[in-house]
């Protein structure tokens, strides 16, 4: 089963009904949909000459350029392309995008590498080895234009998708690509420095924007096939509990209804239509078993961490120096605990998934952070070999993280469709499911410990952390002595000079089932250590930003501090009622740092006037992409030190929707100015690390306005909100 892929124009009807209606006369399988990533909406086959498995090209001279990564709004297709391109030399106007094909990752032995799009890695983990295709592809094609004229490949030039030699003879990609396609790959392959750029580090228009702003783009929620039914879910509300019974007579009864399908702690209804299927889902009565964790709430986890901050025995992550002498010693000690609760990736698309089962084929449609993990929970699910699984991978609308290890869905969807074979069936989860079946970022409770000497300089600080670990539910070999290396990021790689420092960590795991969210734990640990040096800056009587530089000499840090220190006036007085806060993080391989203003009314209504965030992720491909994600970084930072959390009452999640989980609304938005400051020789992600400083300077200017230093998040609970 094929998905048909039309190229011609389509000037009187949509390509929509089109291609729904070409599937029914032709007997080829049509999705409606455009495939993703192109500027004027038409197809981009996938056919012509495979010169290497990254780039395609077809006899019109258009380069299709396969990316294995996921496009989620970070602008991955553009920036991944242009790196090809850049190396290719190609006419950059004939460049399509697509998606490598997962199934022929599978057969050909794992061939575009990774597929995993998180940690912002999809540029910095790949960017060499896809330069390099493009440099080997440059090569086969110059080689073969050079062996049909009988002249040394060294006397040919290319660029703009044409190869030229001095004699006059000139050539195109498009009509020597077949007979590249036969040559061997090179492997001895120079790449271009970043000086010589002209495709990378310019900003050209983005690939995925069109289609997202015109309603055009299909995401995997949207997928229609021919015969499709539609399924509803829901699982244990708390997690963990066995299904122990249901009556479905009553769900069969309804309109539309198909089937009933169960496993061990889900049950789902498939019906004609997606609102049929949940209606009767919600109307069919449902007993799940009892256990202790039907009693658990979000203050027994938070006693429970309370467990590890107090425990005799504490792994230790990193010590320096000697930290009992420095408190010991110390004219000052200041003590303090934050904490902050469970996050939901809150997907403005649901999760969702696609399958279609016969006897010797399955086939999933999934917005998925990493098609490989999604083809690997198919075939687990179903007993399918992993070469009998085809993943149509789609746009997803929204990712965060919670598309990548965790793929209930997929498997739920794959366990449906097992049930009625050769019928194609959409799982789509409802809101309150999606909000109630999170992976969620751990709830944490962290404390700090600081020692001051007489001259208020910082000579001892101890931290100790309890939390949840997220990578032993994925990969536990991660886990040494106890240490969890995600969670006690920013502490254990803190760059503060500080002469004695001690990180301890405590490992608690209750049975809410945790995630890799945005930044993970660069949404909480930056708040906790960049709001308590301000406290040791307040308790010293020093300022907060020269009470860091000294601590940060000679480190990739500083120059970010200072720059935003220098962008919103930090050594001039702030406007009447206007305060400020600063802070700095290096995360994902970059640098940053961010200062803000606001003001405070009426006790409690902040006013975020202003955002300065700056970043030093090594090099930029795409500078306007760049700058979208530093913008995106610090909405998603103000959202949720201000509103966001899950609590647990009787072993559930308490929220159900965006009314009782509320995100950052577009009112509240400040005026955000971005420095980019690429210093070179390294590559940096970007997606997540603008998060991390923004929180804690909100906090910390929070506090100038207030004089109340908070400790918590979301700020919320403590009364405050923005300003309407």
């Amino acid at each position: 089963m094929t998905i048909g892929l039309m190229k011609n124009s389509l000037e009187n009807t949509s390509r929509r009904d089109f291609l729904v209606k070409s599937a029914a006369t032709s007997g080829a399988l049509a999705i409606g949909f455009t495939l993703p990533g192109l500027a004027n909406g038409a197809p981009a086959p996938d056919y012509g000459s495979e010169v290497t498995h990254w780039v395609v090209i077809q006899p019109d001279d258009t380069v299709v350029i396969r990316i294995a990564r996921s496009e989620l709004g970070q602008g991955s297709f553009t920036g991944l392309a242009q790196l090809v391109a850049e190396e290719l030399q190609c006419d950059w106007s004939k460049v399509q995008p697509v998606y490598a094909d997962v199934n022929m990752h599978i057969k050909r032995n794992r061939i575009f590498k990774s597929m995993s799009t998180g940690g912002s890695r999809s540029i910095r983990d790949s960017q060499e080895y896809i330069r390099k295709a493009g440099a080997a592809a440059r090569q086969m094609l110059v080689a073969a234009a050079a062996r049909d004229w009988g002249v040394p490949a060294a006397e040919c030039r290319a660029q703009d998708s044409v190869i030229s030699h001095a004699s006059g003879k000139r050539t195109t990609y498009g009509k020597v690509a077949a007979a590249a396609s036969t040559m061997e790959i090179p492997t001895d392959i120079a790449l271009k420095s970043p000086g010589e750029w002209k495709i990378a580090g310019t900003s050209p228009a983005r690939f995925d924007i069109p289609a997202k702003t015109n309603g055009s783009q299909i995401y995997a929620s949207d997928v229609r096939l021919p015969g499709m039914l539609f399924a509803s879910v829901t699982r244990s509300p708390v997690f963990g509990a066995k299904l122990n019974s249901y009556d479905e007579s009553k769900a069969m009864a309804m309109r539309g209804v198909k089937q009933v399908v169960a496993d061990e702690d889900w049950v789902a209804v498939v019906a004609d239509n997606w609102w049929r299927a949940n209606k009767a889902l919600l109307a069919m009565p449902i007993e799940w078993d009892k256990s202790e964790h039907d009693y658990v709430s979000s203050e027994s986890i938070m006693q429970f961490l309370r467990t590890g901050i107090d425990a005799d025995d504490v792994p230790v992550a990193r010590e320096d120096g000697d930290v009992g002498a420095a408190f010991a010693n110390a004219a000052k000690v200041l003590e303090a605990e934050y904490h902050s609760g469970f996050l939901n990736h809150a997907t403005m698309e649901p999760q969702n998934a696609t399958a279609l089962y016969t006897d010797d084929r399955l086939e999933v449609w999934c917005g998925t952070q990493n098609g490989e993990t999604t083809a690997a929970a198919a075939s687990e699910t179903s007993g399918m070999p992993l070469e009998n699984v085809i993943v149509h991978k789609m746009h997803a609308g929204g990712g965060f993280g919670r598309r990548v290890f965790h793929q209930d869905y997929t498997k739920q969807a794959v366990k449906i469709a097992m049930a009625m074979p050769g019928t194609p069936v959409r799982l789509q989860w409802s809101r309150e499911e999606d909000m109630r079946q999170g992976r969620y970022r751990p709830i944490s409770l962290v404390k700090l410990r600081g020692a001051l000497d007489k001259d208020g300089n910082w000579t001892g600080w101890h931290v100790r952390q309890a939390d949840q670990s997220i990578i032993l539910t994925v990969r536990p070999s991660m886990i040494k002595d106890g240490i969890d290396p995600i969670n006690t990021r920013c502490f254990r790689d803190n760059p503060y000079a500080v002469p004695a420092f001690l990180n301890e960590y405590a490992l608690r795991n209750p049975h809410v089932p945790p995630g890799f969210c945005r930044a993970v734990a660069h949404t909480n640990n930056p708040f906790y250590r960049e709001c308590f040096i301000d406290e040791l800056a307040h308790a010293a009587g020093k300022d907060p930003y020269q009470f860091r530089r000294p601590f940060l000499q000679g480190t990739m840090d500083l120059p970010l501090l200072d720059a935003v220190a220098e962008a919103i006036g930090w050594g001039t007085p702030a406007a009447a009622g206007v305060h400020r806060g600063i802070a700095v993080v290096d995360s994902y391989g970059s640098f940053t740092a961010a200062a803000v203003e606001l003001s405070v009314e009426n006790g409690k209504e902040i006013d975020v006037k202003r955002v300065v965030i700056a970043i030093d992720p090594g090099h930029v491909v795409h500078p306007d992409a760049v700058k979208a994600q530093m913008e995106g970084g610090v909405i998603w930072g103000l959202s949720f030190i201000m509103n966001e959390e899950i609590t647990i009452e009787n072993g559930r999640v308490a929220q159900g929707n965006f009314t009782d989980y509320p995100v950052l609304k577009l009112a509240h938005t400040p005026q955000i100015e971005t420095i980019i400051m690429p210093s070179g020789g390294f590559w940096g992600g970007v997606g997540e690390p603008p998060i991390g400083a923004v929180i804690p300077a909100i906090g910390n200017a929070l506090f100038e306005a207030t004089g109340e230093r908070v400790r918590s998040m979301p700020l919320n609970k403590l009364g405050y909100s923005y300003k309407s």
